[in-house]
């Protein structure tokens, strides 16, 4: 049942926030729904899940007219091209993965031309692999300036997907290398007064991505499909 893995993810985030030091209200659940039907969000969003995550602007549509005016944050945590911008800022409250200065400056102009002013995540490509998006590290300073300097777009940290692996401790030193980046930009950000937020870490290595610093977690399988295997 849902319910059972709700349950079971949050039990799980507050134990990796106690191994850390933590307090479980600083880390952000986003359940993550591609491909799951609608009545399943639904369930999920009774049971107190207040993000969620979509990876296509089309999918993010189509749930958000199915489920109404339900009280939920939504993400966009796929990959966006400029194109599809306009979209992005109509429907989606957070963009996690802004990698460009012209994906930026689209951004900014949509959000302008309509009143919006929605959070957004630099996607920082930390393992440099090819099939990922994603900016490199060293770019990553000139983004987060770019955006700090726009009217209508608003920094809120980093996002970085890593390499698969079923090992979670593979993930760690990507998670580090995103948190250490984190901390650099934290300096040299001149207009930016606001704690840089770290998005990292998917139902296979969450814990360790709240041990490393994530204050967002995007976990689809472990809510949606644990109960199905």
């Amino acid at each position: 049942m849902i319910s059972d893995c709700l349950d079971s993810v949050r039990d799980r985030i507050a134990r990796a926030c106690q191994r850390c030091g933590r307090h479980p209200s600083t880390v952000t659940l986003i359940g993550v729904t591609k491909g799951v039907a609608v009545d399943r969000i639904r369930e999920a969003v009774a049971l107190g899940l207040t993000d969620l995550g979509e990876n296509r602007i089309q999918e993010g549509r189509e749930k958000q007219q199915a489920l109404g005016s339900v009280a939920v944050r939504w993400h966009l945590i796929g990959h966006l091209q400029r194109n599809k911008a306009r979209h992005a800022v109509e429907l989606f409250d957070l963009i996690h993965s802004v990698d460009s200065l012209e994906l930026i400056g689209e951004l900014d102009r949509c959000a302008a031309q309509r009143g919006r002013k929605p959070d957004v995540l630099i996607q920082v490509n930390v393992s440099g692999e090819d099939t990922k998006h994603g900016c490199r590290p060293q770019d990553a300073a000139a983004l987060a300036e770019a955006v700090d300097k726009a009217t209508h777009v608003k920094l809120v940290g980093l996002m970085t997907i890593p390499p698969f692996s079923n090992d979670p401790e593979a993930s760690r030193p990507f998670f580090r290398q995103l948190r250490e980046l984190r901390d650099r930009l934290r300096s040299t950000l001149t207009t930016h007064h606001s704690p840089l937020k770290l998005s990292m870490g998917m139902s296979q290595d969450f814990e360790v991505a709240i041990e490393e610093g994530a204050d967002l977690v995007r976990i689809g399988t472990a809510i949606f499909y644990e109960d199905d295997s």
